[in-house]
């Protein structure tokens, strides 16, 4: 109850603070390339159940038919504008209105395609006993995804390389999640973002 009661009020105050920036960012992306300001990807929530994600639109529109789920690097389905909301996970921010909807949590195992979820066997259903989240234990270490599968054949690499570990860490959350763990991860979240966007100091050989 009080996950629930603290995730309603934050993404309220988040939603009411980052309106002037929801506006700006959807004039951009309108201006950048036809289509829809927010992606609405299907989702597996809490118990398997589908549900519509709030994301920035961040690719051209119907970006899942002209390539397959996992995002390469450099990927030609990216616009400008959503290589820079993708830069500083920017394009995260709806999520904070699954939340109210209760679709997700601020920190839960990050929602995964149904073709992936439908596969989960023993201890990988735990994933599916608690609400996804914006951010988690896997969010902090795959941060740079498309770095990591790379630009060809990305969806086996993810499969055989990366969606195992995801997998743990989810697994990891929901065995040890608590009020205050929440707390810490939403920190660090944060914190990566603002390194993201704080300039860094150069050298005076720079």
């Amino acid at each position: 109850m009080l996950k629930r009661v603290f995730d309603v009020i934050a993404s309220l105050l988040g939603l009411t603070a980052l309106l002037p920036f929801f506006v700006l960012a959807g004039i951009a992306i309108k201006i950048d390339s036809p289509g829809p300001v927010f992606y609405r990807g299907i989702r597996a929530g809490r118990y398997g159940i589908p549900f519509k994600i709030f994301k920035f639109r961040t690719m051209v529109v119907d970006a899942e038919n002209l390539g397959g789920g996992t995002t390469a690097l450099g990927d030609k389905r990216i616009t400008r504008m959503g290589a820079i909301l993708r830069k500083f996970k920017l394009d995260e921010f709806p999520q904070l209105i699954n939340i109210i909807l209760g679709d997700m949590s601020l920190v839960g195992p990050r929602p995964e395609l149904l073709q992936y979820t439908d596969l989960f066997e023993g201890e990988e259903k735990k994933i599916l006993s608690v609400r996804p989240g914006v951010t988690d234990y896997s969010s902090m270490e795959f941060v740079a995804l498309d770095e990591m599968v790379g630009r060809v054949d990305v969806d086996r690499i993810f499969e055989e390389k990366i969606l195992a570990r995801k997998n743990e860490l989810r697994i990891k959350y929901v065995n040890e999640q608590n009020f205050l763990l929440d707390l810490k991860l939403i920190f660090l979240t944060l914190w990566g973002i603002v390194k993201k966007v704080k300039p860094s100091k150069k050298t005076a050989n720079d």
